[in-house]
């Protein structure tokens, strides 16, 4: 392990120092360069984004696997870099039940055999749930982590490193505007010996050399003999040394004659403007890297925006797929059960229909039909009607779009196919939840919720 002492107390010192300055400037002791209104107003809405793509990611995961220790177990499998092993649905476990227990209490049996077609219906229901739950993690999940773990990670640290050039940049005028008044002050009090520590901070040293000087400097002044022995060009004024703990500030020279005060507190003021302008420079530089990645905000919204739209796609493909699952094991067990327990069944009860009139394209295109419910499907009066010595009435039809497909299941329906227009009425004493279809030379019951009455 290569370890660095020196580097450790320079990072230890940039810290402390700017936490120093960090701390001045909350409790306004201290300026502070301001952004301008634009990327204020940039990195408010990169953070909203950041915080609403974490809550819908965390409650899409939610949707579509409840069960927290799966999910646990799935994030775990993620880090390791392992596949994620092949896990059951519920509708999966629950058909592999009822499976079994029709084989143990006999598939013969009238229940037995209903065992059997649910468990059917239940399987393909988990098939279609474990579709959706692919789909889904692939076109939106997976875009989110993404942005979470990638985009958001490059943003955050331009934005820590601005945050530093930014203290950099303070710290700089501040050290400028003290190097000018002292400069003021000296010029007028004429003071001798500059004093640094108002300009430098104060993780400054004096070297070994500097402190010996300063130690000569007190002693007792050896004869005049002597020191023209010594001296015999003259005089010299003795000189001393600022170094810095940090090795990215100049080192600073100051000497104790008086006739170059004024010559010194200028260089002094010439270096604080110089790193001041060297410091604006990567200032600038950082907020504009750091501008344009905030301004790329706009092409995630983009990109979530289609994501979106890929995720409710799969989610109606999967509800639709539910849909004509249950509504076929509606109809097998309605023609099976319908004779044992009549009016018993699920759905006997009529539910309400859709305003026929007012039920706009877009809005019935979205919506999914209602289940017809058994007792409309085959009523004994309107079983015995005879289609071919029905006639349509001399007005009240109207053409209608079907929506969806449907599968005719007798002899007395019509078989849909979508988005084909058909000429539909009604008939005294009929089922409001049916219209008589007819399409050339055909002819027969059609539910009405896959239709899209047309005016």
């Amino acid at each position: 392990m290569d370890f660095n002492m020196k580097k450790l107390a320079s990072d230890a010192g940039i810290f402390f120092t700017r936490a120093v300055q960090f701390t001045e400037e909350k409790f306004g002791q201290a300026e502070k360069t301001e952004l301008d209104a634009h990327f204020e107003n940039l990195l408010v809405r990169a953070d909203s984004t950041k915080n609403w793509t974490e809550r819908i990611l965390r409650q899409t995961e939610v949707l579509l696997q409840p069960n927290p220790s799966a999910r646990v177990e799935e994030f775990l499998y993620e880090k390791l870099d392992r596949k994620v092993p092949s896990r059951v649905t519920n509708g999966e476990l629950l058909a592999q039940y009822m499976a079994e227990a029709a084989g143990e209490l006999g598939p013969t049996t009238p229940y037995g055999k209903t065992l059997l077609k649910v468990s059917e219906a239940e399987k393909r229901l988990g098939a279609a749930e474990r579709d959706f739950i692919h789909t889904a993690s692939v076109s939106f999940l997976t875009p989110l982590r993404n942005f979470l773990e990638g985009d958001w990670k490059t943003i955050s640290k331009e934005r820590r490193l601005l945050q530093n050039r930014r203290l950099d940049l303070d710290a700089c005028k501040a050290r400028l505007k003290k190097a000018k008044a002292a400069e003021a002050k000296a010029t007028c009090e004429g003071d001798t010996v500059p004093d640094f520590q108002e300009t430098r901070p104060r993780n400054y040293i004096l070297s070994a050399s500097a402190s010996a000087t300063l130690d000569d400097t007190s002693r007792p002044p050896p004869p005049r003999a002597e020191w023209k022995e010594k001296h015999p060009g003259g005089w010299s004024p003795p000189c001393f040394f600022l170094l810095p703990l940090t090795p990215s500030v100049t080192q600073a020279r100051g000497c104790l004659s008086l006739p170059e005060d004024g010559k010194l507190w200028n260089d002094e003021v010439d270096k604080a403007e110089q790193e001041l302008r060297v410091a604006q420079t990567e200032f600038d530089r950082q907020a504009e890297v750091t501008r344009l990645l905030l301004e790329g905000i706009s092409s995630t919204h983009v990109n979530h925006l289609r994501c979106l739209h890929e995720f409710v796609k799969s989610q109606m493909t999967y509800y639709a797929q539910c849909y004509r699952h249950m509504l076929d094991l509606q109809k097998q067990l309605g023609s099976s059960q319908a004779a044992i327990f009549p009016g018993t069944f699920v759905g006997t009860t009529e539910p309400a229909s859709p305003p026929l009139s007012t039920t706009s394209p877009t809005t019935a295109a979205a919506t999914m039909p209602v289940v017809p419910t058994v007792a409309s499907l085959a009523t004994p009066g309107e079983a015995a009607l005879c289609l071919e010595e029905v006639s349509p009435p001399a007005s009240g039809t109207r053409k209608a779009r079907v929506l969806y497909d449907y599968e005719a299941a007798d002899s007395s329906e019509l078989a849909l196919l979508a988005d084909e227009l058909i000429t539909v009425y009604s008939l005294p004493g009929m089922d409001p939840d049916w219209l008589i279809g007819e399409r050339g030379n055909k002819k027969g019951k059609v539910p009405v919720t896959y239709l899209e009455l047309l005016s």
